[in-house]
């Protein structure tokens, strides 16, 4: 069998290749603008956008789009696709198994060497034409974020219902005043910024929700320089709005997160509020039963816990958990495992408690202890049982 000639190898790359400091950043600094934009069932509206940012920006080689899409069930990643082989400035970062404005965003940034990073939306609402107002404050006048907002002379809401304008309002209102954010829309989703406020916020982040601007303000040092750019908020043309009642929750959470993530993991406080809410529908089931059936304490007590169980499954699966939501066939196994997790942690709530009022005979101090100890024991169990390696609260769309 013949022997194969010895060759010394090398670890150098070709010469045509081979790059060092001094060769690439020449390179890096030609993309000067990524654009990141996130999309979840936009595939009518992404056409339409890039054409808009063409006629912004041209087709020139110093900046590029980034559409960053969570597996959209309409096709939007493969629209995407068809519109990268006409224009090489076209990129599309599809995502299977993951959900998350903030977090696509993230990811869409980590995935360029641009110099500046600007942030909007997929729904056509964001005026594309003041990105160039953005890049000038950025690279002319050494702004570190520019901010499109509403809320100023020169921009407006749209057309947006009441309702909609006072939750916006309230959201703005906490976010000043619990972070202690100081400019007029933090709550914007229009934004530019460079690369080194990126990239010394980034490990901070929570990555919770939507709304990634709050999340960059907070986890960044407090002397950013920044300038505010008044837009008009523009009407969707198509697709539905992404705005429910879980975005809320995400938005709660990510306040949260920003004021108390360092002494418990937001994750386990949104399982606790949940839990509250589930002794809530516990006492309400058992007083109908027993208004009805006087009797039979037991068999409420049964119902009771049992449609609880249920109610708290179904709401961590929809909230805390929405990044690994249970579906179908899943949805009724991990139901099946959160009742047989919980009813071990009812066990030892109840024997931990008992012990300790034995000990000390303070029920108020034992009820408390068993509490805690049936939470924990719901949380880890459930945790690595229904939704093994979930992430972080909120942040599905």
């Amino acid at each position: 069998m013949p022997a194969w000639p010895r060759t010394a190898l090398s670890t150098r790359l070709p010469s045509s290749i081979e790059t060092s400091p001094q060769i690439a950043a020449p390179e890096a600094a030609r993309l000067k603008l990524a654009i990141v934009i996130p999309t979840f069932n936009e595939a009518k509206n992404v056409p339409v956008l890039l054409g808009r940012l063409l006629a912004v920006f041209g087709e020139l080689d110093t900046w590029e789009v980034i559409f960053v899409d969570d597996d959209s069930a309409d096709g939007t990643w493969r629209v995407i696709q068809s519109l990268s082989i006409q224009y090489p400035n076209v990129r599309c970062l599809r995502r299977i198994g993951r959900r998350g404005l903030s977090s696509a965003c993230t990811e869409g940034m980590l995935s360029s060497s641009a110099r500046y990073f600007a942030i909007m939306d997929a729904d056509l609402q964001h005026d594309e034409t003041k990105l160039t107002d953005m890049l000038r404050a950025l690279d002319e006048q050494e702004f570190d974020l520019a901010v499109g907002t509403r809320y100023m002379p020169g921009g407006s809401i749209g057309d947006w219902q009441a309702d909609r304008l006072q939750v916006s309002r309230v959201a703005t209102w906490m976010s000043q005043r619990l972070l202690g954010l100081r400019i007029k829309d933090p709550m914007s989703g229009f934004f530019m910024l460079r690369r080194e406020v990126f990239e010394e916020a980034v490990y901070k982040l929570s990555g919770i929700g939507f709304k990634l601007l709050v999340d960059l303000l907070a986890s960044s040092r407090g002397d950013l320089k920044i300038k505010e750019i008044p837009f008009h908020f523009g009407v969707r043309l198509e697709g539905q709005s992404k705005l429910d009642s879980r975005v809320i929750w995400d938005y709660l959470m990510l306040l949260a997160d920003k004021r108390l993530g360092r002494l418990m993991p937001v994750q386990l406080l949104s399982f606790g509020l949940i839990g509250s809410l589930g002794v809530l529908v516990h006492m309400l089931v058992l007083a109908i039963f027993m208004a009805v059936y006087e009797q039979q304490f037991v068999t409420g007590q049964i119902l009771a816990v049992s449609i609880s169980m249920v109610f708290n499954f179904f709401l961590n699966n929809a909230l805390t958990y929405s990044d690994k939501k249970l579906r179908g066939g899943a949805m009724f196994l991990g139901l099946l495992k959160f009742m047989a997790a919980c009813s071990i942690g009812a066990a030892a709530n109840v024997g931990v408690a008992s012990w300790i009022y034995g000990d000390i005979g303070s029920w108020l101090f034992s009820g408390l202890a068993g509490i805690l100890v049936g939470l924990i024991w719901n949380y880890a169990t459930t945790s690595i049982l229904v939704w093994p390696a979930a992430g972080k609260p909120a942040t599905g769309r």
